[in-house]
């Protein structure tokens, strides 16, 4: 365990980049481990998430060999692995290698993960997966067994919009020649969509009455392409949330822009930071940028319903985090989801909001925060092993009066092994504890 201190950091700003996104690289790794032929992939985050999905990949059958910085996967049938599958903390991996897995007919593979990750649902991907024929052994969470089928089409309506359920279901789609639709009441992240497309699989998508419909079209055998992964908007959101906080300026470079993903820069321009886009440009399918944040006048109270919550669920923290350091009011509706991530992360975020002076009012899964413009900090926050509330804290320190200190920062290196390093470069005064 590593405590860590974050401090008023007045000279904050720069130029920085960060990991390629976590969403793209697992689909990538899937799919290239699915795929006929030899892949490559680019710019593949060091995290241990996505180590989990590779390692996952090559027990299962892939063959998977660094070439320099890049990865090299080569796609097979996959078979029953020597051992259990180990996810780590990554719910992504453990939710869409399931998926992935489903369509092989007695493949049979057992799912683990460490103390968070066996305490999230599963549920949500057992059901659509076992309605396809796939069979499960286990509960609502893990260590769970799957035994792969031949499966039939699914037309699934999900209650919450879920990029994870939805691509689990697609992915066992893969394998199935029945229909396949996918039903979200709102749409959600759709990196599975574009990567699908770029590894030669027919999709469509549709806005019906019942909200976001993603089907699978009758061409789904996989061929191998070059995939390079854009930088991550999740981690790059910590730098921005720093820039509004603190008044500095921000930029960060070959960020993937896909507008499923933009939810918390247009937060910030709302509240009253300068967004600014610069060398577009394309990268297997998504749309990249080098994006610069700035705050130069009172950031301003916002009202972020809960239709926009897909395209913010992992800066929802950070979020909360800047409307403390507005003036005025801010409602946050539909976090409910937050409840069952890596921690309660709604829970840890009035925790720990509350520990810094912000004065925070619950309404079930709603949110309000109090912001008067300064934050007194000071306070202690335990992250629960949760990589995404060290962090927000982290930051959020940046611009408080008192420094905050994080119990634990070892969870980072699942998403951000470099966050501590980058911010620094950035000049934010980050320093060890005891």
């Amino acid at each position: 365990m590593s405590a860590m201190r974050g401090a008023a950091s007045p000279e904050y700003g720069g130029t920085a980049s960060v990991p390629g996104d976590k969403s793209i690289a697992h689909r990538a790794l899937i799919l290239a481990a699915l795929a006929q032929g030899t892949s490559r992939i680019s710019r593949l985050p060091s995290g241990e998430d996505v180590a989990s999905t590779r390692k996952a990949v090559e027990a299962l059958g892939a063959t998977v060999e660094a070439d320099g910085d890049d990865w090299l996967v080569t796609g097979c049938e996959w078979t029953s692995p020597p051992g259990d599958i180990d996810c780590g903390n990554s719910g992504t991996s453990a939710r869409l290698l399931m998926g992935a897995a489903a369509g092989f007919e007695g493949l049979k593979a057992t799912f683990v993960g460490d103390e968070s990750l066996s305490r999230r649902p599963m549920r949500r991907v057992i059901d659509p997966l076992s309605r396809m024929g796939a069979s499960f052994d286990g509960g609502d969470t893990l260590p769970i067994t799957l035994t792969g089928a031949t499966l039939g089409g699914i037309d699934f309506l999900q209650p919450v919009a879920s990029a994870q359920v939805k691509t689990a279901i697609l992915l066992a789609g893969l394998r199935s020649s029945g229909p396949v639709r996918v039903v979200e009441p709102f749409a959600s992240r759709d990196h599975s969509e574009v990567m699908l497309a770029q590894f030669g699989v027919e999709g469509s998508v549709e806005e019906i009455v019942d909200g976001h419909a993603v089907s699978l079209g009758d061409a789904r055998a996989l061929t191998a392409t070059d995939v390079i992964v854009s930088g991550d908007p999740s981690s790059a959101a910590f730098l921005f949330a720093g820039a509004a906080i603190t008044g500095g300026t921000v930029t960060v470079t070959d960020l993937n822009v896909n507008a499923t993903r933009t939810g918390f820069l247009e937060a910030l321009d709302a509240m009253g930071c300068t967004v600014e886009f610069a060398n577009p440009r394309d990268w297997a399918g998504e749309p990249v940028a080098d994006v610069t944040v700035s705050r130069t006048r009172t950031l301003q109270p916002i009202e972020w319903h809960r239709d926009k919550v897909p395209a913010t669920i992992d800066e929802l923290p950070l979020l909360a985090i800047v409307a403390a350091f507005a003036d005025g009011e801010s409602l946050l509706e539909g976090l409910g989801e937050l409840r069952v991530k890596e921690s309660d992360r709604l829970g840890a975020v009035i925790a720990g909001l509350a520990a810094n002076g912000v004065s925070v009012f619950p309404d079930g899964d709603d949110l309000r925060v109090l912001g008067r413009g300064a934050v007194r900090g000071g306070g202690r926050i335990m992250v629960g092993h949760d990589h995404r509330i060290a962090m927000a804290f982290l930051t959020m320190g940046l611009g408080t009066k008192q420094a905050i200190t994080v119990d634990d920062i070892t969870p980072i290196a699942t998403s951000f092994p470099d966050f501590v390093e980058v911010m620094r470069s950035l000049g934010a005064n980050l320093e060890d504890a005891l």
